[in-house]
């Protein structure tokens, strides 16, 4: 075996005064690509964590005491980091029903390529057992796309939440399909949008999408 492999590898020394913050960026860090490559929080351990970032297991107990703390602050950076790319998505776009399916189409394309975090995020037990209200976000955000398309008259004026909760439901039916059965005849995504656009929200597809 390498004499630079993991397991070879001494454990890295402290942290510099003041640099405590680093490590735990680092750990969650760590904990997010180890989500994303198992599908289950109930498979990660701190101690694993702490083999991967190659410090001793004490080091994360210091920032999170037990498993779920840490797969909660894995989740709400990756709640944040999920925001902000719909927000740059809705940035690209010109009118209201453009930004709505521009941010609903970055939900499916995440979800595609970080299944096992999707997974965690919305299909774990943890969901009933902490408090995972900053995912409250997403439902506010997407309630006020749609009505934006109510306001300017590009869709049917109705309750804004309640679509907005259907359209959700809507594409995380969709998105949850295929990532827990992959190999199904699924059409493509933006299709499927598109109609959930039409007959959820009353919008027509933007030009050229």
């Amino acid at each position: 075996m390498d004499a630079t492999s993991p397991s070879k590898r001494p454990p890295r020394g402290r942290n510099p005064r003041g640099k405590g913050e680093l490590l735990r960026e680092e750990v969650v860090a760590a904990t997010l690509r180890m989500l994303d490559e198992l599908g289950d929080d109930q498979a990660l351990s701190l101690r694993a964590v702490a083999r991967e970032i190659n410090v001793a297991a004490t080091s994360v107990y210091l920032h999170f005491p037990d498993r779920d703390a840490l797969v909660l602050a894995a989740l709400e950076r990756c709640h944040r980091d999920l925001m902000l790319a719909v927000q740059r998505a809705e940035l690209t776009e010109g009118g209201p029903v453009a930004q709505l399916r521009a941010r609903t189409l970055v939900l499916g394309t995440w979800a595609h390529d970080h299944p096992g975090l999707y997974k965690v995020l919305h299909e774990s037990t943890l969901n009933q057992r902490t408090d995972m209200r900053f995912k409250e976000e997403l439902g506010r955000t997407t309630t006020a796309a749609v009505q934006r398309c109510m306001d300017a008259g590009l869709a049917p004026a109705d309750d804004a939440s309640m679509v907005a909760l259907d359209l959700r439901s809507a594409v995380h039916g969709a998105v949850s399909m295929r990532v827990n059965q992959p190999d199904g005849p699924w059409p493509p995504l933006e299709q499927q949008v598109d109609r959930f656009l039409r007959k959820l929200v009353g919008t027509s597809p933007a030009p050229g999408s």
